[in-house]
């Protein structure tokens, strides 16, 4: 049984802490469970969580000393320094093999241990720039969900932190493990660590005059970014504009990201071929598809449905 220990501290993130719990504490009927999951802090006793009530820890910092993962939820304020031992009891992890692993702003605990040095991380993006400037020496990632280097993985966003932790269990326990229990979770099967995360700071599409919706419901059609222009009267450039200021990415972009979306919707509720799928989506050709969707999910079409239905035999049934 693989043993995932998490480090609280106060005032702990109860979202972040609670993806962990999902992922590798909750006990799911008809599930195999792989891991133990237990909690401790560096001072027992209540800890102050963000929701405004405090939890109960009773263990310590000797309860990292069996773990195979050690996870650290968050860290606030990031600017709060490790104590000497927590940083000796992180050390000691990783020296005798323990994955370390943090969600969202944990990545600056880590960090002051000096074992991303030299290496890519990745945290919440209005985090980005403090952690690049405080840590010179890590290579701040920014267009990614998660990072995963064997040893040590880190998130963007909390949310991204259930991308990684199902990351993790895939890589542990196979994809089709990792399946099941997502779609138990009501979550996509599987998100690549360099999928771009939701760009900040994304507004709803009337920010865009409901061009976004107009253009959402024209996928099939041999829709461009000179049509979009067109249907917001104005230009391409100050259409560019608009997107990168309200949604953080271009026009094209958006359009591929939504096609890509909508294709991942079928696969999971239809019976359509690849083929018929690249038509309804606007992408032309079961080729089309397969690039664009490997690169923009990190896996084809044919394994994304597969993987989908090992998760959930009953998925699929219906045709459209």
């Amino acid at each position: 049984m693989h043993r995932v220990v998490a480090l609280v501290r106060p005032v702990q993130s109860t979202f972040e802490l609670g993806c962990a719990v999902e992922v590798f504490g909750t006990e799911r009927a008809g599930i195999p469970r792989h891991y133990e999951f237990d909690v401790c802090a560096e001072t027992p006793g209540p800890v102050p969580t963000t929701a405004g009530y405090s939890m109960v820890v009773r263990r310590d910092l000797s309860a990292l000393a069996s773990a195979d993962t050690v996870l650290i939820p968050g860290w606030a304020p990031v600017e709060a320094p490790l104590s000497a031992p927590v940083r000796d009891a992180l050390l000691a992890g990783h020296a005798r093999g323990a994955r370390l692993v943090t969600i969202c702003s944990g990545v600056f605990a880590l960090a002051r241990t000096g074992l991303l040095d030299g290496r890519s991380a990745t945290t919440h993006w209005a985090r980005a720039e403090q952690l690049r400037r405080e840590f010179p020496a890590v290579r701040v990632e920014t267009g990614v969900l998660y990072v995963d280097h064997g040893d040590v993985a880190t998130s963007a966003g909390a949310g991204a932190g259930l991308d990684l932790c199902l990351h993790l269990v895939r890589r542990d326990h196979g994809a089709a493990y990792a399946a099941r229990l997502a779609r138990h979770m009501v979550m996509p099967p599987h998100r690549e660590g360099d999928q771009p995360p939701p760009p900040p700071p994304a507004p709803p599409a009337e920010a865009l005059d409901g061009l976004l919706d107009w253009a959402a419901a024209r996928l099939g059609t041999p829709l461009s970014v000179g049509d979009l222009a067109a249907h917001a009267r104005v230009s391409p450039r100050t259409l560019a504009r608009r997107f990168a200021d309200q949604l953080g990415t271009s026009p094209g972009a958006w359009l591929l990201a939504r096609r890509v979306a909508e294709a991942r919707t079928l696969l999971e509720e239809t019976n359509l071929p690849v083929e018929a799928i690249a038509a309804r989506v606007g992408l032309g050709s079961a080729l089309a598809l397969r690039r664009r969707f490997r690169v923009l999910v990190g896996t084809t079409p044919g394994a994304y449905r597969r993987a989908f239905r090992a998760a959930s035999p009953a998925s699929g049934e219906r045709s459209a």
